[in-house]
């Protein structure tokens, strides 16, 4: 019996299914932006909020012992990281931490670096705290895309860059990176005084034959190095509000602490710690089920837009569970709007909000849900494009 259940959203106050009307102006758009799952979190993470919900005294909450500890053998258990007790702590999502960590090392118009086409809320974290942006864009090859190592040192250089946020696995291209990318990047970044933040939400959506590393695990690099995670994406928990930033290096622990102090948030909401320990003890089996359904949408809807358009280009997926797809073959990128969602009626994240450029006739698709949602959008696009091949 599957452990995976497809579950309808839409009228239940769900931002990918109820936003479409505030984010593209339309309400009956079929949604694939948004990155979460349509599908019910594992039954270990409902029986154990269920208990929680059943005893009904939600008052102060301590984390229970076993929340750090899930953790901790999850990462060595899935990805051979040894993590230590004392080097965690908690922040209300990636994105929040993300923008903490900005203020805790950088100061007002200190320049940072990021690598476009890359998570938007990272521009749009620097924009928002008036620090400058930095960019060194990925490059694009048959293959997939890859560091420009010659660029991203030169940019460090010449710009003093303080800080760079790295996408691992990258979202949106789909990259997982291997150990000696990994290393480089961080050897630059090290030999420079440069401080990392690790983004490795994505950490568990990983495809067939691909391995995530997390990058504290390919040398040396403690003094510089931030790592940020969570259950969000492996397990559909964006609601609890719940993430994991593990520092090593003692120093910038102590700053962290204070900034958090200052701002009065101590930690989380009960309902998120009782889901994320759960998952992590018990998760991995509905895991594995999502991992399959994800792989076999992807291969189902490359397969299915490079027969019938030839000039569809798709970035090979590696991790997370988004789609990055060229239409650039056949759409301009004044035309892209007018196609995809007034045209085929679909919501997804559109190319230009992760990076200007050849970026922009690309579009991001949310592969996380039933099969037969995938086959209408393919359904949908092909029939477009075609009036256009």
């Amino acid at each position: 019996m599957s452990q995976v259940i497809f579950k309808e959203r839409k009228n239940t106050d769900s931002a990918k299914w109820d936003n479409c009307k505030a984010q593209f102006g339309e309400a009956n758009l079929l949604p694939f932006w948004v990155a979460d799952m349509d599908f019910e979190v594992p039954a270990c993470v409902k029986e154990a909020l269920q208990r929680y919900v059943d005893f009904g005294v939600f008052g102060y909450y301590k984390p229970s012992e076993g929340y750090a500890d899930a953790f901790i053998k999850w990462e060595a258990s899935h990805h051979g990281y040894e993590v230590e007790k004392e080097w965690i702590r908690f922040a209300p999502g990636v994105v929040p931490a993300v923008n903490w960590i900005i203020h805790i090392l950088t100061e007002e118009g200190d320049p940072i670096l990021i690598d476009p086409p890359v998570y938007y809320p990272f521009k749009d974290a620097l924009v928002n705290n008036h620090r400058r942006v930095v960019e060194s864009p990925l490059v694009r090859t048959d293959a997939g895309y890859v560091f420009d190592f010659d660029d991203f040192e030169r940019k460090i250089t010449e710009e003093g860059v303080k800080l760079f946020i790295l996408c691992s696995p990258h979202n949106p291209v789909g990259r997982v990176w291997k150990p000696e990318e990994l290393r480089r990047v961080l050897d630059i970044c090290k030999k420079h005084g440069v401080y990392v933040i690790s983004d490795e939400i994505h950490q568990d959506i990983v495809m067939t034959g691909h391995s995530h590393t997390p990058a504290a695990t390919v040398g040396d690099y403690d003094e510089i190095l931030i790592t940020l995670t969570a259950a969000t994406k492996t397990f559909n928990l964006a609601a609890c509000q719940n993430s994991i930033v593990i520092i090593e290096n003692p120093a910038i622990r102590e700053h962290y602490d204070d900034f958090v102090k200052r701002i009065r948030i101590n930690g989380g909401n009960a309902f998120g710690y009782i889901a994320v320990q759960s998952a992590y003890e018990s998760g991995s089996p509905w895991l594995e089920e999502v991992l399959a359904i994800i792989e076999g949408n992807y291969h189902y809807l490359c397969k299915m837009l490079t027969e019938a358009l030839p000039k569809v280009w798709v970035s090979e997926l590696e991790g997370t569970y988004l789609m990055w797809i060229d239409l650039g073959g056949y759409l301009r990128p004044e035309e892209m709007k007018a196609v995809v969602q007034d045209e085929c009626g679909l919501a997804v994240d559109y190319g230009s909000w992760f990076g200007e450029g050849e970026n922009e006739t690309f579009i991001r698709v949310n592969l996380a849900t039933k099969r037969e949602l995938i086959e209408t959008l393919a359904e949908r696009l092909i029939a477009a494009l075609k009036k256009r091949a």
